[in-house]
């Protein structure tokens, strides 16, 4: 499938990246409640109030994290990329898998967090594998915006900074 081609990402996709952006670190920062939640559960404990009310957001945000990328993945589609900085092929190779992972994990992770609530309990350990390789993702793309940035001064970063950039 040919995708289009764009000098930039429009507003739509970098506000939606960085909504993705606040909604994850969320997610990362508070989902514990919900393992804490479950388990307290399970052995017929009752749940702290403070608990539950994150572990309930914990469950919305993953929602909303889902229909955000469902969205993004549409203006992927329609709207394209804009094409990486000249360089290597294994520069490049790595950005097109770490994306790809990105978006397979943000679909991958509210996907088994819902199954494993309502349907299959047993995926939870699955859902929470996630989180380390999130992490590690996330460290990755971090690490290498801020090489594109300073070390390289391609201007990748501008990219999601301002539209059409």
């Amino acid at each position: 499938m040919q995708y289009p081609v764009s000098r930039g990402y429009s507003t739509s996709q970098i506000t939606l990246h960085w909504v993705i952006v606040a909604l994850v670190f969320f997610q990362l920062v508070f989902g514990d409640a919900m393992s804490h939640s479950l388990r307290a559960i399970g052995r017929g404990e009752a749940v702290d109030p403070s608990v539950a009310t994150q572990a309930t957001l914990h469950i919305w945000v993953g929602f909303a994290i889902l229909a955000a990328v469902a969205i993004r993945i549409v203006l992927r589609l329609t709207k394209g990329a804009p094409p990486l900085p000249d360089g290597s092929a294994i520069v490049a190779l790595l950005a097109r898998l770490t994306h790809a992972a990105f978006y397979f994990l943000l679909v991958a992770m509210p996907v088994t967090g819902i199954l494993a609530y309502w349907f299959v309990p047993s995926l939870g350990d699955l859902h929470e594998l996630g989180k380390p390789v999130f992490i590690v993702l996330i460290v990755l793309h971090v690490v290498a915006a801020l090489w594109h940035q300073f070390w390289l001064r391609d201007g990748l970063l501008m990219r999601m900074l301002k539209p059409g950039a």
